[in-house]
């Protein structure tokens, strides 16, 4: 959430960064409803530390006159009721508030722009389009090929779910443990975490409470504290260090996970996101990074070159895209996607958002930095990304490298591990 010190000392920057995400009208009235929520806590500590001090001196009047030998005056029932009332009403108000700003989405970075998709901008692209006679979609090329079962998928598990088979499955799995191999090479530690998270993950990752309903959760009777399967593996990573108070000289921490991801949101029915492009259920190899706030630009820069430098390997035509405030994560500061051709719809899709969260995350889920020999405490910073979702990789490989006789050539990097060059169609 926001540093509510910010909110009091500079409203009008505050309001001006959230309008590229809100509308202004709903930015002040939300920023009226924090503040107003704010002086009432204020008030009642104030009020609480007055009454604390007056039972002190109350306190010390009764120890005297009792050392003096005269009768101590009695407190009324209303006085020694007055401090519980008090401290009940400031439980009160710091729920209301925590809730008015766990709802404030981040404060976009300066240079990112106002507006959705349409404002979004490429930076960068690789390669050239590949020159395709007659373009076939990854659905008809899995099929033909026998890489991906969609009916029987559907028959498992309902719609949004496939089922990859025989070669299909060993070109997923060649995949997630080439991705694994890159990961390590470049410094992350390699975690597998529970699927099952705890509200307090979701909470910290800022995905609840807006979001809370686009995961699958168990039912309170199973899981009394509340319990979800993760839609990334972002939410746990951040989450297993939660309340921790990080060393400084060995940051920037960094991490990586390999997990299915489980998420509620509508399976894909238009040409852009049929097959594997869009489902309940998809692979992903997600890193991560804790830092220092100044270490937070390098880190960005760097997770976005290994990102880009994975789909390069693979010798896929790609671009990468700074996106406008309202199409970004409303818990980051600034995203940028790397995303693939798909020539079926002559059109880009994304594989990979890198993201900076600033301290955003970290301060819903405590996590802290220390420096060495020092005292105070600094929420540190949190980058994420995709490293890689493969179920669209996987497409984008079948519709950039078919051929015209119906095979596909397998990526040079993924050769050793499928023991072949080309996928052909089964006989």
């Amino acid at each position: 959430m926001l540093d509510m010190e910010l909110i009091r000392k500079d409203r009008e920057a505050v309001a001006t960064a959230l309008a590229k995400r809100l509308d202004p009208a709903e930015v002040n009235r939300a920023l009226d409803d924090i503040q107003r929520l704010d002086q009432e806590r204020r008030a009642l500590i104030s009020e609480i530390d007055a009454e604390r001090q007056r039972r002190k001196a109350e306190a010390r009047a009764y120890a005297e006159a009792k050392r003096a030998g005269v009768e101590p005056p009695a407190g009324t029932d209303a006085e020694r009721k007055q401090l519980a009332q008090l401290e009940s009403e400031l439980d009160e108000v710091q729920a209301r508030l925590r809730t008015a700003m766990s709802e404030l989405p981040n404060l976009p970075a300066d240079d990112v722009v106002s507006g959705g998709k349409e404002a979004n901008r490429v930076v960068r692209t690789f390669g050239e389009p590949p020159a395709i006679e007659k373009v076939r979609d990854h659905v008809e090329l899995s099929r033909a090929l026998g890489l991906v079962d969609h009916e029987r998928g559907v028959k498992l598990g309902g719609s949004g779910f496939w089922m990859y088979t025989g070669v299909g499955a060993r070109l997923e799995w060649a995949l997630l443990n080439w991705l694994i191999d890159q990961n390590i090479a470049a410094g992350y530690e390699f975690l597998l975490p529970p699927h099952l998270l705890l509200d307090t993950a979701g909470f910290a990752a800022g995905q609840f409470p807006k979001f809370y309903d686009d995961v699958y959760h168990l039912d309170r009777q199973s899981a009394p504290r509340g319990q979800f399967l993760l839609p990334t593996a972002e939410t746990a990573i951040l989450g297993a260090y939660q309340d921790e108070i990080l060393d400084a000289g060995k940051l920037p921490l960094k991490a990586f996970a390999y997990t299915p991801c489980y998420r509620r949101e509508a399976a894909g029915s238009h040409s852009d996101e049929r097959g594997t492009v869009r489902g309940h259920q998809f692979n992903k190899v997600e890193i991560f990074q804790f830092t220092l706030p100044e270490q937070a630009d390098a880190a960005l820069e760097s997770m976005v070159g290994h990102v880009e430098g994975l789909v390069g390997k693979l010798g896929l035509h790609f671009q990468t895209s700074l996106l406008a405030a309202g199409d970004a994560s409303a818990a980051m500061r600034k995203t940028l996607d790397v995303e693939v051709w798909m020539p079926s719809t002559g059109k880009y899709k994304e594989v990979s958002s890198v993201s900076w969260g600033g301290d955003y995350q970290a301060r819903r889920a405590a996590i802290r930095y220390r420096e060495p020999g020092g005292k105070q405490t600094r929420f540190v910073h949190t980058l994420n990304g995709s490293a890689l979702a493969t179920s669209r990789l996987f497409p984008a490989i079948l519709e950039q490298f078919q051929q015209a006789d119906g095979s596909v050539l397998v990526p040079e990097v993924l050769r050793d591990r499928l023991g072949t060059d080309r996928l052909t169609p089964a006989s």
